[in-house]
């Protein structure tokens, strides 16, 4: 009954306590901008390898999916580690700096732990945004056995592909405020040309 009681009365502290190193730091609209530029990378990213297999001739999907799932786990290695050193240095030269001024250690302070805790937090969505982007887009690739038709399977990944980049331009024209039908033909656009660009190489 302790121990019930305890977590009952940790999980408020521990949400109150995320809420102060959000408004700290900001960690919320980081990490927004980062899973909105990473899940882009990743959907032009799998744009680029089931336009690249199926230009090839590949009709064997397990190829393309292979592909695609050794490119997600690199992407989301990548940003992972990259997001991780990076925002590591970035925070701490700003305590460091922040100490100097008040001359007083950081480290233990809510500033320090929001620091940490926002460096976490980024690079999981870093790491996690491409990667999960690409899955989405391959799904119809996964369901081969089902759909039948590989061109079929490459046509709806396509649309798959194209639908997310909608969405997520949706999705920062609700950030932004500003026109959402807008920026979603602005992100649909980068994949149309990737679409294009990828099939005039493949024409030569």
């Amino acid at each position: 009954m302790k121990n019930n009681r305890l977590r009952r009365s940790s999980l408020p502290e521990f949400l109150e306590e995320l809420q102060n190193y959000n408004q700290i730091i900001g960690i919320a609209e980081i990490a927004r901008r980062y899973f909105a530029m990473n899940a882009f990378d990743g959907v032009l990213t799998t744009i680029g390898v089931l336009a690249g297999n199926y230009l090839a001739g590949v009709r064997d999907l397990s190829i393309p999916i292979r592909t695609g799932i050794a490119t997600s786990i690199a992407m989301g290695i990548s940003g992972l580690w990259g997001a991780y050193l990076t925002e590591t240095a970035e925070r701490r030269r700003e305590l460091s700096e922040l100490e100097k001024i008040s001359l007083i250690d950081q480290s233990e302070t809510s500033i320090g732990k929001a620091s940490r805790f926002a460096v976490i937090v980024v690079s999981m969505v870093d790491g996690f945004a491409p990667a999960l982007a690409a899955m989405i887009v391959m799904v119809p690739l996964f369901l081969r056995n089902l759909i039948g038709n590989p061109i079929i399977s490459y046509a709806l990944a396509g649309g798959v592909a194209l639908v997310s980049l909608f969405a997520l331009g949706l999705f920062l024209g609700k950030v932004s405020e500003e026109n959402l039908i807008g920026y979603g033909f602005k992100t649909l656009l980068a994949g149309l040309v990737a679409i294009a660009i990828n099939f005039l190489l493949g024409a030569e």
